[in-house]
């Protein structure tokens, strides 16, 4: 079974899926062993690792590296973030091959303009595309896909750009005709009013993905009230909650003129080891090794 279909099956029988946004294999792992139904490969968050902003800075070729590598440090479907496609929809066809030879079970790509700001800064460009040039894309990469599970999520970013409910029914209805699995609505209102207006209205038949990142207050009780949500990605907790912690024990050692305080407070070299598969090195070693 691919991971796709897996992806796919997982929203049937459960009616609505976790995905966990990661940024290495190391997180990917740990989303796994966590329990999560999938796995968010987000752009935001590999920028954050590589100490860039999120505005298309970061490579197909680097976010695929990093896809390439949890898919195969971990067994959960992978939801790719390839942003605008990086490029227009003779360069979204390259990416989908690449992405489904990588290992993914989907895609989102969204309709703003490349290169993209992130969607939740102040005061940031929020430029789309004509819907016409973006409803080309996701036939491009709905005609591309080799398995015909894979996922092609359309991410309207109409309410980021403050064009309204209405402009982003449209959009939404225009991508699902194009041909889009689902349709992922994005707010940076702190409240999910806004989200649940949108998702009342929609009467398309293409389920709706959400990030509630700015309004976290949208638990799991409140998400399946809305039948029509199939997918909660939780989009950049990786990443903050890695800077928490880190800030947290440098300071500390700091603070303390050593290390001997905040050893007690995290993980031994031993869990390091559980999670690097040390174990299975030194079976490989003692039955190959000679």
């Amino acid at each position: 079974m691919s991971k796709a279909r897996q992806l796919r099956d997982r929203m049937a029988e459960r009616g609505l899926v976790h995905i966990m946004a990661a940024h290495s294999p190391l997180s990917a792992r740990l989303a796994e062993e966590a329990g999560f139904d999938g796995l968010w490969a987000s752009g935001f968050e590999l920028s954050a690792l590589y100490g860039l902003a999120d505005v298309s800075l970061v490579s197909m070729t680097q976010h695929l590296d990093m896809v390439r590598a949890m898919a195969e440090q971990s067994s959960l479907p992978i939801v790719a973030d390839i942003d605008t496609g990086f490029g227009n929809a003779i360069n979204v066809i390259y990416a989908i091959q690449q992405y489904e030879r990588a290992g993914a079970a989907a895609v989102v790509i969204e309709d703003k303009t490349f290169p993209k700001v992130t969607s939740l800064v102040a005061d940031g460009r929020q430029e789309l595309l004509r819907i016409e040039e973006f409803e080309g894309k996701i036939r491009a990469a709905v005609a591309t896909r080799s398995d015909p599970d894979f996922l092609i999520i359309a991410r309207t970013e109409a309410l980021i750009a403050d064009l309204g409910e209405d402009e982003s029914l449209r959009r939404a209805a225009a991508y699902e005709a194009a041909g889009a699995d689902m349709i992922l609505v994005h707010s940076k209102q702190k409240t999910p009013d806004e989200v649940e207006s949108f998702v009342r209205a929609w009467n398309g038949k293409a389920p709706i993905v959400i990030v509630p990142t700015a309004y976290p207050e949208m638990n799991e009780a409140r998400i399946k009230a809305f039948v029509k949500i199939a997918m909660v990605i939780y989009g950049n907790h990786a990443v903050r909650a890695s800077i928490t912690a880190m800030r947290d024990v440098f300071s500390r050692i700091l603070k303390d003129r050593g290390i001997h305080n905040v050893n007690r407070a995290i993980v031994s070299v031993e869990e390091v080891f559980r999670l690097q598969k040390m174990d299975q090195v030194k079976a490989d070693e003692k039955q190959f090794l000679c």
